[in-house]
């Protein structure tokens, strides 16, 4: 059995992620939270969190990686184990602070327990894609509208509020926030005409000391298709730093509809 734990969330990234290992890690999931298209071995809930770590160490995992999106969920007082109750002032401390000091305190509470929490990068480097023009054709515009993107997103994530923006012809027209890039994307396709320059670009790069373990910007077919929609002229991104799902048919789909498609 693999030594390797996968604590799942919502979308594409648990199934991609499992695609690209040889060996078929041990799958666990939020309650409420469950991956697109994967066998789930176990669902926990954060009331009983000191059980299920106590379980996977019963199962032999010494590993942990997590991949997926989830929301803070409601706990439920009357749920609570004792060991489970003891970690609570250490959660709700952190989500004070914001995501990111959420998610860097429950990386801590597995490497307590005596887990190695592990990240894309390590384990499955193919989803993130470094330095190329994948699709379509690099101008002087797409280059200056990236530089100011990347200026834009980079203060943004240093207050951790997005990893992403759209930038045409200089001009910022939205910012990724807490409803995310999909609604971003589909606030570009509502704006009138008159309101915004020809093209544009969705850039998308990782928060200033962001722990790459966890909760690294992805992106797939949904959001080239959104961009599309948009009438934006392609996406840049962070080489190295953005999982990108379904990277050929990205492509190929850019290719046809003449989007850019860059790794930074």
């Amino acid at each position: 059995m693999s030594r390797l734990a996968i604590i799942a969330g919502q979308g594409g990234l648990p199934a991609a992620l499992i695609a690209a290992l040889t060996e078929r890690p041990m799958v666990c999931a939020l309650d409420g939270f469950a991956p697109e298209g994967v066998k789930i071995d176990q669902i926990f809930r954060v009331e009983r969190l000191a059980l299920f770590l106590r379980h996977l160490e019963d199962a032999g995992i010494t590993q942990v990686i997590f991949a997926g999106a989830v929301q803070r969920p409601r706990l439920d007082p009357s749920l609570f184990d004792p060991q489970t109750a003891q970690m609570v002032p250490r959660l709700l401390a952190a989500m004070q602070s914001g995501d990111d000091a959420t998610l860097r305190e429950v990386i801590a509470i597995f490497e307590d327990a005596g887990f190695e929490v592990v990240g894309v990068e390590s384990i499955a480097p193919a989803l993130l894609p470094a330095a190329a023009v994948l699709a379509g054709t690099l101008t002087t515009q797409h280059e200056a509208d990236a530089t100011r993107a990347e200026a834009i997103t980079t203060a943004l994530g240093a207050v951790d509020v997005g990893q992403g923006c759209v930038v045409a012809s200089g001009l910022c027209l939205a910012v990724e926030a807490l409803p995310g890039t999909d609604a971003m994307l589909k606030s570009i396709a509502q704006m009138p005409d008159n309101l915004r320059p020809k093209g544009g670009l969705f850039y998308k790069g990782a928060k200033p000391n962001q722990d790459r373990r966890i909760d690294l910007p992805t992106m797939g077919m949904d959001t080239l298709r959104l961009v599309a929609e948009a009438n934006l002229a392609g996406i840049a991104f962070q080489a190295g730093s953005v999982i990108c799902l379904d990277l050929p048919e990205m492509t190929t789909y850019a290719e046809a509809r003449g989007l850019l498609l860059w790794a930074r």
